[in-house]
Protein backbone atom coordinates (compact mmCIF):
# COMPACT_ATOMS: atom_id res chain seq x y z
CA UNK A 1 0.00 0.00 0.00
CA UNK A 2 1.36 3.03 -1.19
CA UNK A 3 0.97 6.74 0.70
CA UNK A 4 -1.19 7.52 -2.16
CA UNK A 5 -3.73 4.65 -1.06
CA UNK A 6 -3.95 6.34 2.67
CA UNK A 7 -7.15 7.99 3.86
CA UNK A 8 -6.08 12.06 3.97
CA UNK A 9 -8.45 12.25 7.18
CA UNK A 10 -8.57 9.01 9.27
CA UNK A 11 -11.10 9.91 11.96
CA UNK A 12 -10.51 6.82 13.37
CA UNK A 13 -6.83 7.60 14.43
CA UNK A 14 -8.09 11.12 15.20
CA UNK A 15 -10.43 9.68 18.27
CA UNK A 16 -8.53 6.72 19.33
CA UNK A 17 -4.94 8.56 19.24
CA UNK A 18 -5.92 12.12 20.90
CA UNK A 19 -7.02 12.50 24.26
CA UNK A 20 -9.37 14.88 24.79
CA UNK A 21 -7.81 18.17 26.64
CA UNK A 22 -9.77 20.89 28.85
CA UNK A 23 -11.13 23.40 26.98
CA UNK A 24 -9.20 26.09 29.19
CA UNK A 25 -6.08 24.22 27.95
CA UNK A 26 -4.29 26.71 25.58
CA UNK A 27 -1.87 25.99 22.86
CA UNK A 28 1.51 26.44 24.93
CA UNK A 29 1.45 23.50 28.01
CA UNK A 30 3.01 25.80 30.30
CA UNK A 31 -0.03 28.24 30.05
CA UNK A 32 -2.61 25.90 31.58
CA UNK A 33 -3.60 26.31 35.09
CA UNK A 34 -5.56 23.92 37.12
CA UNK A 35 -8.46 25.56 38.43
CA UNK A 36 -8.44 26.70 41.97
CA UNK A 37 -10.53 24.06 43.31
CA UNK A 38 -8.26 21.72 42.33
CA UNK A 39 -5.39 22.94 44.52
CA UNK A 40 -7.30 22.82 47.69
CA UNK A 41 -5.73 19.34 48.51
CA UNK A 42 -2.19 20.92 48.94
CA UNK A 43 -0.29 21.44 52.15
CA UNK A 44 -0.30 24.10 53.27
CA UNK A 45 3.55 24.08 53.66
CA UNK A 46 3.86 23.99 50.20
CA UNK A 47 1.76 27.37 49.46
CA UNK A 48 3.35 30.66 49.07
CA UNK A 49 3.00 34.33 48.06
CA UNK A 50 5.12 35.10 44.75
CA UNK A 51 5.80 39.06 44.42
CA UNK A 52 8.15 39.61 41.65
CA UNK A 53 11.00 42.21 41.94
CA UNK A 54 12.24 44.77 39.34
CA UNK A 55 15.22 44.98 36.94
CA UNK A 56 18.18 46.56 38.46
CA UNK A 57 19.20 49.84 37.98
CA UNK A 58 22.90 51.34 36.96
CA UNK A 59 25.26 50.68 40.07
CA UNK A 60 23.29 47.45 41.24
CA UNK A 61 23.99 44.36 41.57
CA UNK A 62 21.82 41.31 43.51
CA UNK A 63 22.93 40.61 47.07
CA UNK A 64 26.01 38.05 46.60
CA UNK A 65 25.75 36.93 50.28
CA UNK A 66 24.60 33.77 48.87
CA UNK A 67 26.86 33.17 46.26
CA UNK A 68 29.85 33.07 48.48
CA UNK A 69 30.41 30.17 50.55
CA UNK A 70 29.57 29.50 54.36
CA UNK A 71 33.52 30.11 55.21
CA UNK A 72 33.60 33.51 53.50
CA UNK A 73 30.60 34.82 55.34
CA UNK A 74 31.07 36.63 58.98
CA UNK A 75 31.03 34.89 61.93
CA UNK A 76 28.05 33.70 63.89
CA UNK A 77 25.94 34.92 65.99
CA UNK A 78 25.12 37.84 62.96
CA UNK A 79 24.43 40.86 64.19
CA UNK A 80 20.90 41.81 63.73
CA UNK A 81 21.55 44.45 60.90
CA UNK A 82 23.11 42.21 58.39
CA UNK A 83 20.72 41.29 55.09
CA UNK A 84 20.45 37.89 54.14
CA UNK A 85 18.14 38.20 52.39
CA UNK A 86 18.09 36.47 48.56
CA UNK A 87 16.38 39.07 46.82
CA UNK A 88 18.37 42.33 48.54
CA UNK A 89 20.24 44.46 46.22
CA UNK A 90 23.64 46.32 46.59
CA UNK A 91 23.98 49.67 45.24
CA UNK A 92 26.41 51.65 45.27
CA UNK A 93 26.67 55.28 46.89
CA UNK A 94 29.84 56.47 46.51
CA UNK A 95 33.81 56.08 47.22
CA UNK A 96 34.59 56.72 50.82
CA UNK A 97 38.56 56.30 50.47
CA UNK A 98 41.15 55.60 48.28
CA UNK A 99 44.17 53.98 48.76
CA UNK A 100 47.63 52.73 46.81
CA UNK A 101 46.58 49.41 47.54
CA UNK A 102 42.78 49.63 48.12
CA UNK A 103 39.60 51.50 47.76
CA UNK A 104 36.68 51.94 50.26
CA UNK A 105 32.95 52.51 49.01
CA UNK A 106 29.60 52.57 50.78
CA UNK A 107 26.89 50.25 49.42
CA UNK A 108 23.36 49.97 50.36
CA UNK A 109 22.15 46.17 50.57
CA UNK A 110 18.33 45.99 51.22
CA UNK A 111 15.86 44.43 50.09
CA UNK A 112 12.94 45.77 47.96
CA UNK A 113 10.21 44.11 49.24
CA UNK A 114 11.75 45.15 53.02
CA UNK A 115 13.17 49.01 52.42
CA UNK A 116 12.83 49.06 56.53
CA UNK A 117 15.61 46.52 56.84
CA UNK A 118 18.63 47.75 54.53
CA UNK A 119 22.11 48.23 55.93
CA UNK A 120 24.61 50.97 54.05
CA UNK A 121 28.25 48.71 54.34
CA UNK A 122 31.91 49.71 53.58
CA UNK A 123 33.48 47.59 50.72
CA UNK A 124 36.76 47.37 50.77
CA UNK A 125 38.11 46.79 47.25
CA UNK A 126 41.69 45.57 46.55
CA UNK A 127 43.54 46.30 43.25
CA UNK A 128 44.23 43.52 41.06
CA UNK A 129 46.10 44.33 37.54
CA UNK A 130 47.26 47.68 38.46
CA UNK A 131 47.64 46.57 42.28
CA UNK A 132 50.98 48.18 43.64
CA UNK A 133 53.68 46.25 45.64
CA UNK A 134 52.02 46.98 49.39
CA UNK A 135 54.84 49.04 51.71
CA UNK A 136 57.28 47.06 52.76
CA UNK A 137 55.75 44.17 52.00
CA UNK A 138 58.09 41.37 52.01
CA UNK A 139 58.79 42.57 56.05
CA UNK A 140 55.29 41.84 56.82
CA UNK A 141 54.74 38.75 54.88
CA UNK A 142 57.66 36.72 56.50
CA UNK A 143 56.89 33.75 57.52
CA UNK A 144 53.43 33.13 55.80
CA UNK A 145 53.18 30.60 52.63
CA UNK A 146 50.67 30.31 50.07
CA UNK A 147 48.88 27.44 49.11
CA UNK A 148 50.57 27.07 45.83
CA UNK A 149 54.15 27.38 45.05
CA UNK A 150 53.87 28.51 41.52
CA UNK A 151 51.92 31.76 42.65
CA UNK A 152 54.20 32.52 45.00
CA UNK A 153 56.67 32.44 42.50
CA UNK A 154 54.33 34.88 40.65
CA UNK A 155 53.93 37.71 43.61
CA UNK A 156 58.43 37.37 43.78
CA UNK A 157 58.70 38.76 40.25
CA UNK A 158 55.61 40.69 40.51
CA UNK A 159 54.01 39.94 37.30
CA UNK A 160 51.03 40.48 36.10
CA UNK A 161 49.48 37.65 37.56
CA UNK A 162 51.63 37.93 40.43
CA UNK A 163 49.85 41.50 41.49
CA UNK A 164 46.30 39.63 40.89
CA UNK A 165 47.58 37.19 43.62
CA UNK A 166 48.80 39.68 45.97
CA UNK A 167 45.83 41.44 45.84
CA UNK A 168 43.82 38.68 46.67
CA UNK A 169 46.50 37.18 49.19
CA UNK A 170 45.73 40.34 51.03
CA UNK A 171 42.46 40.47 51.03
CA UNK A 172 42.38 37.33 52.38
CA UNK A 173 44.84 38.14 54.63
CA UNK A 174 42.64 41.15 56.36
CA UNK A 175 39.57 38.84 56.30
CA UNK A 176 41.55 36.78 58.41
CA UNK A 177 42.33 39.24 61.33
CA UNK A 178 38.87 40.63 61.06
CA UNK A 179 37.38 37.66 61.52
CA UNK A 180 40.27 36.66 64.54
CA UNK A 181 39.69 40.31 66.19
CA UNK A 182 36.00 39.86 66.26
CA UNK A 183 35.68 36.57 67.43
CA UNK A 184 39.03 38.20 70.69
CA UNK A 185 36.65 40.96 71.05
CA UNK A 186 38.64 43.41 69.73
CA UNK A 187 37.11 47.08 68.30
CA UNK A 188 37.16 46.42 64.93
CA UNK A 189 34.70 46.54 62.20
CA UNK A 190 32.34 43.25 61.88
CA UNK A 191 33.38 41.19 58.62
CA UNK A 192 30.25 40.73 56.99
CA UNK A 193 31.63 38.73 53.65
CA UNK A 194 34.36 38.63 51.41
CA UNK A 195 33.84 38.17 47.71
CA UNK A 196 37.34 37.43 45.40
CA UNK A 197 39.39 40.98 46.38
CA UNK A 198 36.00 42.43 47.78
CA UNK A 199 35.48 42.90 51.97
CA UNK A 200 31.93 43.89 53.29
CA UNK A 201 32.26 45.00 56.42
CA UNK A 202 30.57 47.47 59.15
CA UNK A 203 30.47 50.65 58.46
CA UNK A 204 31.47 52.84 61.96
CA UNK A 205 29.54 56.06 61.82
CA UNK A 206 29.08 58.97 64.46
CA UNK A 207 25.49 60.70 64.34
CA UNK A 208 26.11 64.60 64.15
CA UNK A 209 23.95 67.06 66.60
CA UNK A 210 21.74 67.61 63.69
CA UNK A 211 21.13 63.85 63.31
CA UNK A 212 22.92 63.33 60.24
CA UNK A 213 25.09 59.46 59.89
CA UNK A 214 28.84 60.43 58.64
CA UNK A 215 31.78 58.26 58.80
CA UNK A 216 33.41 58.28 61.84
CA UNK A 217 36.47 60.46 61.92
CA UNK A 218 39.88 58.83 62.39
CA UNK A 219 41.91 59.24 65.53
CA UNK A 220 44.18 61.80 64.24
CA UNK A 221 41.52 63.85 63.23
CA UNK A 222 39.59 64.81 66.73
CA UNK A 223 40.82 66.68 69.39
CA UNK A 224 39.28 64.75 72.60
CA UNK A 225 38.62 65.76 76.40
CA UNK A 226 41.28 64.90 78.80
CA UNK A 227 39.06 62.54 80.18
CA UNK A 228 38.30 60.87 76.74
CA UNK A 229 42.04 60.89 75.62
CA UNK A 230 43.13 58.49 78.93
CA UNK A 231 39.74 56.56 77.89
CA UNK A 232 41.23 56.13 74.21
CA UNK A 233 44.74 55.15 75.76
CA UNK A 234 43.36 52.30 78.24
CA UNK A 235 41.21 50.99 75.10
CA UNK A 236 44.43 51.09 73.10
CA UNK A 237 46.35 49.45 75.56
CA UNK A 238 44.15 47.01 76.54
CA UNK A 239 43.69 46.33 72.19
CA UNK A 240 47.38 45.48 72.03
CA UNK A 241 47.58 43.47 75.00
CA UNK A 242 44.72 41.40 73.61
CA UNK A 243 46.47 41.13 70.40
CA UNK A 244 49.49 39.95 71.75
CA UNK A 245 48.73 37.47 73.96
CA UNK A 246 47.41 35.50 70.80
CA UNK A 247 51.16 36.28 69.64
CA UNK A 248 49.79 38.98 66.88
CA UNK A 249 51.05 42.45 66.01
CA UNK A 250 49.25 45.32 64.03
CA UNK A 251 52.40 46.37 62.53
CA UNK A 252 51.55 50.00 61.25
CA UNK A 253 49.01 51.43 64.09
CA UNK A 254 48.55 55.15 63.99
CA UNK A 255 46.34 57.52 64.80
CA UNK A 256 45.61 57.63 61.03
CA UNK A 257 43.91 53.70 60.70
CA UNK A 258 41.78 53.95 64.31
CA UNK A 259 38.59 55.29 63.67
CA UNK A 260 37.22 57.62 66.84
CA UNK A 261 33.38 56.53 67.03
CA UNK A 262 32.10 58.30 70.11
CA UNK A 263 33.88 57.58 72.80
CA UNK A 264 35.27 54.46 71.47
CA UNK A 265 38.01 53.47 69.27
CA UNK A 266 37.79 50.89 66.46
CA UNK A 267 41.31 49.47 64.73
CA UNK A 268 41.00 49.35 60.59
CA UNK A 269 43.65 48.46 58.18
CA UNK A 270 44.77 44.91 59.11
CA UNK A 271 46.21 43.14 55.80
CA UNK A 272 49.69 43.49 57.25
CA UNK A 273 49.34 41.93 60.83
CA UNK A 274 52.44 39.64 61.63
CA UNK A 275 52.93 37.06 63.49
CA UNK A 276 54.87 38.39 67.14
CA UNK A 277 57.27 35.24 67.35
CA UNK A 278 57.24 33.72 63.65
CA UNK A 279 58.13 37.00 62.22
CA UNK A 280 61.86 38.16 62.43
CA UNK A 281 60.64 41.52 62.39
CA UNK A 282 57.26 40.84 64.78
CA UNK A 283 58.89 42.66 67.90
CA UNK A 284 60.16 45.65 65.56
CA UNK A 285 56.67 46.54 64.29
CA UNK A 286 55.46 46.33 67.88
CA UNK A 287 57.70 48.88 69.06
CA UNK A 288 57.33 51.05 66.31
CA UNK A 289 53.06 50.56 66.80
CA UNK A 290 54.16 51.34 70.24
CA UNK A 291 55.96 54.50 69.47
CA UNK A 292 54.13 55.77 66.85
CA UNK A 293 50.77 55.13 69.39
CA UNK A 294 52.31 56.97 72.54
CA UNK A 295 53.91 60.12 70.12
CA UNK A 296 50.36 60.74 69.11
CA UNK A 297 49.19 60.63 72.34
CA UNK A 298 51.80 63.25 73.87
CA UNK A 299 51.31 65.38 71.47
CA UNK A 300 47.50 65.51 72.98
CA UNK A 301 48.93 66.36 76.26
CA UNK A 302 48.75 63.03 77.53
CA UNK A 303 51.99 61.32 79.65
CA UNK A 304 52.79 58.48 77.55
CA UNK A 305 55.85 56.17 77.15
CA UNK A 306 56.47 53.90 74.56
CA UNK A 307 58.66 52.65 76.58
CA UNK A 308 56.80 51.56 79.64
CA UNK A 309 53.61 50.26 76.58
CA UNK A 310 56.07 48.07 74.93
CA UNK A 311 57.41 46.62 78.52
CA UNK A 312 53.56 45.89 79.85
CA UNK A 313 52.93 44.19 76.66
CA UNK A 314 55.94 41.70 76.67
CA UNK A 315 54.68 40.81 80.13
CA UNK A 316 51.59 39.90 78.28
CA UNK A 317 52.72 38.33 75.70
CA UNK A 318 55.25 35.72 77.77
Amino acid sequence: MSYADLPQNPQHLQHSQHPAFPDAFGSEPSRYVRPKADLSDLDDRFVFDFQAYGDLEDGQRWSTWLSVEPLSRGPEPLPDWVVTSQGAIDTELGVLKTGKEADVHLIERADPLEPGAGVVMAAKRYRSSEHRSFHRAASYTEGRSMKRSRDERAVKRKSTFGRQVAAGEWAVSEWAALVRFWNLGLPVPYPVQIDGTEILMEWITVTDADGTVQTAPRLAQVRPSPELLASYFEQLTDALATMVQNGVVHGDLSAYNILAAGERLVVIDLPQIVDLAGNLNGMNFLQRDCANICGWFRSRGLDADEHALFGELMAHAF
